[in-house]
């Protein structure tokens, strides 16, 4: 099997393998769909209400496949998430959009980041700059140029400054939230509300505040101690551990490409619903909304 995009020592890989990083899952997604590109594509393109976890699965297969798999499978996801985003369009909004697709790449690097220097430990500038560098297959795998990419870091916060100012949070990506942290099945509703927990302690106030996700100064407080606590043990515990999410959805993710293979299916994700082309066309395509520009 060859070594993939990157080496086992690569900071991206480093930063990705920490299960810790997972918590900051439910921050990237919002942060995501505030962008009224993304969330109205998301809205018209997906079963989002009823089934929540399905862009959380997407975004594990992306990143791990990108960081973790090898060339043949990384090249193998990175194809099947731009075949499935060439039909992700609707008025004011494309998938294939760099800005959007620079936006959501940019979501997975700063929230992965930003978790692992709040519970792992502080990167030095040579590690960060590698791990901004290595960071921008996020973005080319998703079809982006790369020249769209930010140059370097300084101009990295600048435009994420830019962008976080900006968003205005749209009555489509409350709905998103609303539904990401409410999910239908109960054996995944603990996790769920976790998840809300920390992404309301992770966004800015401004965002936090137009999704409608309270934030008292005892829950700061809670927040304030969860991180800490983590901070003193989870660097303490076997890497094995640490690394157990990652490696089982690996494995997983191989098993089922395997399994498609066998039989004859080469063109699927592993069996990933999550990572299919949608069937169909839009569910509830309509005219532009508040915050979607109109091409």
């Amino acid at each position: 099997m060859d070594a993939g995009l990157f080496p086992d020592d690569a900071q991206l890989r480093r930063i990705n393998r920490e299960a810790v990083i997972l918590g900051a899952a439910g921050y990237s997604i919002l942060l995501q769909v505030c962008h009224p590109g993304v969330g109205q594509g998301v809205r018209d393109h997906s079963d989002f209400a009823q089934r929540p976890l399905d862009r959380l699965r997407g975004t594990l297969t992306f990143v791990y496949g990108m960081v973790f798999g090898t060339e043949e499978e990384a090249e193998r996801i990175a194809r099947i998430v731009r075949a499935m985003h060439k039909r992700i369009t609707g008025p004011g909004y494309h998938a294939l959009d760099p800005e959007l697709q620079v936006w959501v790449a940019a979501t997975l690097y700063q929230g992965g980041v930003r978790m692992y220097e709040m519970t792992v430990g502080a990167l030095s500038p040579r590690e960060k700059d590698e791990v901004y560098e290595q960071a921008a297959v996020f973005a080319t795998a998703l079809g982006c140029p790369a020249e769209r990419w930010p140059a370097d870091r300084a101009s990295f916060e600048a435009y994420w400054a830019d962008m976080v100012a900006s968003i205005e949070v749209t009555d489509t990506a409350r709905g998103i939230a609303d539904a990401l942290f409410d999910p239908p099945n109960p054996a995944v509703r603990a996790a769920a509300r976790l998840q809300r927990f920390l992404a309301a302690g992770l966004l800015p106030p401004r965002i936090r505040e137009q999704l409608g996700l309270e934030w008292r100064p005892s829950q700061q407080r809670r927040f304030d101690r969860l991180i800490a606590l983590t901070r003193a043990v989870y660097p303490r515990l076997p890497l094995a551990v640490r690394s157990l999410p990652k490696n089982a959805y690996m494995w997983d993710m191989r098993r089922r490409a395997a399994r498609n293979r066998l039989y004859g299916r080469p063109g699927r994700s592993g069996g990933d619903p999550s990572l299919r082309a949608p069937r169909g066309g839009a569910r509830r395509r309509g005219p532009g909304r508040p915050g979607v520009r109109d091409s």
